[in-house]
């Protein structure tokens, strides 16, 4: 029994260590002179701390703009997108789980078979038919896109945490007087909350790290730009500033931490859903 502890430690350890290694290298690199960086003598760790790569990147000299405007744009789609997607497929799953229709079946696989397509193979198509309703270069396009992307996953998991609650709890609020509203707020809503957490985690991550239609469907409108677009400025034609685009990285990944951070107890209680509470 020791001895297979001390195999799973090692086995964490070694985990540990190579999933952690790319995170000190960026935030070695983001502390490091332009010196350091291109030495035929790497070191693991900057011999002469500097933060001028944080102040290139966070003063927006490299694209003239602020790097709080990127920020502002990403926070408000990210945010928009995760919450409409989440109530969105919310109602959608209790559709599907509660409910008996026609094409029911079809529905849940053409759920699978969009989830198996690859984004950018959409991007031309979606392209025109954003330009034939004027929805390029805009914010509220690329929110509507992001929560069209985000609805098949979160469909497809929120219908089995929807499916683990058990009837009888909303027949017997019905029973008591409960209106279907009263019902859906205040018995199955509470139940299905950690699952929509960990739902709203993927598609906090697919919104937050997406580039490509970001990119194609936001033009040259650069007051529009997301963190991802902004990362770009500091890649040359011919050349990289190493230092600033990792100084990007480490704070591109901040508002990532801090939606764990904030949401990490319904996300345990959410992986481990199936059971209810009560």
């Amino acid at each position: 029994m020791n001895r297979q502890k001390v195999v799973l430690n090692a086995a964490a350890i070694v985990v540990a260590v190579v999933t952690l290694l790319p995170i000190f290298f960026m935030l070695s690199t983001s502390l490091k002179p332009a010196g350091e960086i291109f030495s035929l003598t790497p070191r693991l760790l900057p011999s002469h701390p500097t933060w001028s790569n944080y102040g290139a990147v966070i003063s927006g000299s490299a694209a003239g703009r602020p790097y709080w405007d990127f920020l502002r744009n990403s926070l408000a789609v990210t945010v928009i997108a995760v919450v409409a997607s989440s109530l969105i497929a919310m109602l959608a799953s209790i559709a599907v789980a509660r409910f008996r229709f026609r094409f029911r079946t079809a529905y849940l696989i053409m759920l699978l078979i969009v989830q198996m397509l690859p984004q950018q193979a959409l991007v031309i198509a979606l392209y025109l038919d954003f330009r034939a309703v004027n929805m390029l270069d805009s914010l509220a396009g690329l929110t509507i896109l992001y929560t069209a992307f985000a609805l098949p996953v979160t469909i497809f998991m929120l219908r089995n945490f929807v499916a683990a609650v058990p009837r009888q709890l909303e027949e017997a609020a019905a029973i008591d007087g409960a209106s279907p509203p009263r019902v859906f707020w205040h018995v199955l809503l509470p139940l299905v909350a950690p699952g929509m957490v960990t739902t709203s985690v993927f598609a906090f991550i697919s919104t937050w790290n997406e580039f490509v239609f970001a990119l194609a469907f936001l033009g040259t409108d650069q007051s529009k730009y997301t963190l991802p677009v902004y990362v770009t400025y500091f890649f040359g034609q011919h050349s990289a500033s190493w230092g600033p685009i990792m100084a990007a990285s480490t704070l591109f990944t901040i508002p990532v931490m801090i939606f764990f951070l904030i949401v990490q107890r319904r996300l345990r209680d959410g992986m481990i859903a199936g059971a209810v509470k009560g």
